[in-house]
């Protein structure tokens, strides 16, 4: 049986990073299935300027109080679940939406998962700005896009205007925060939810997309 998964999430988001690697972790539970994820932009702040902001000054003026008391809860949860995250690296808030354009080019590469999984690490564990076009192009490179491809798409007003306005259709849709997973069409699960709840709904989406389809089993 096939499912189809949607992750509405932003590069620049930790809890879309730890949310992912958890529904990774439910997924190997359904060794036999087969599954076509996919990556729907959104972003956390469509006012962040091209060059980017200090990270903690943004914080601060959006939450108020000490950000590293965020970090480090943030800390905890991503290193349960594998990912040794180090907010000392991560030092600025940047633009997703280049990211994000690249992002939807390699969906029908068939590489989007893995370069998602690449933009996470560079931005969270290796503190680069991944909205600079020399790391997109380095990422892309390793990721099915060929020379000159990644440049060219990204030199394209149109392509980021197309990023802009499906991220603005995710958040006029009613998704307020991510990650957003969709499972089946249908089925949502909001937040970086524990591992057994992601298990627990992709059961309940199977069982419904069963359920729907009297030819299955």
């Amino acid at each position: 049986m096939a499912l189809r998964i949607d992750i509405v999430s932003d590069i620049v988001c930790p809890w879309c990073f730890i949310g992912t690697r958890r529904l990774k972790a439910a997924l190997t539970t359904f060794p036999d299935l087969e599954v076509e994820l996919a990556y729907r932009p959104f972003l956390l702040d469509p006012t962040t300027p091209k060059e980017g902001q200090d990270l903690r000054e943004r914080l601060r003026t959006k939450y108020g109080g000490d950000p590293d008391k965020m970090f480090a809860q943030v800390e905890r949860a991503a290193q349960s679940s594998g990912i040794p995250l180090d907010f000392s690296k991560v030092r600025r808030s940047v633009s997703t939406i280049a990211p994000h354009t690249l992002l939807r080019h390699a969906l029908e590469k068939g590489t989007q998962v893995a370069l998602a999984e690449a933009l996470f690490a560079a931005y969270f564990l290796e503190g680069r700005d991944v909205s600079r076009s020399d790391v997109l192009v380095e990422l892309g490179r390793a990721h099915g896009f060929a020379e000159g491809e990644v440049e060219r798409i990204l030199a394209s007003e149109a392509e980021l205007e197309e990023t802009r306005a499906e991220a603005s259709e995710a958040s006029r849709g009613g998704i307020t925060g991510v990650p957003f997973t969709i499972l089946g069409g249908a089925l949502a699960v909001s937040g970086a939810r524990e591992v057994d709840v992601f298990r627990r709904a992709i059961e309940q989406a199977l069982s419904a997309a069963s359920t729907a389809s009297p030819g299955d089993g």
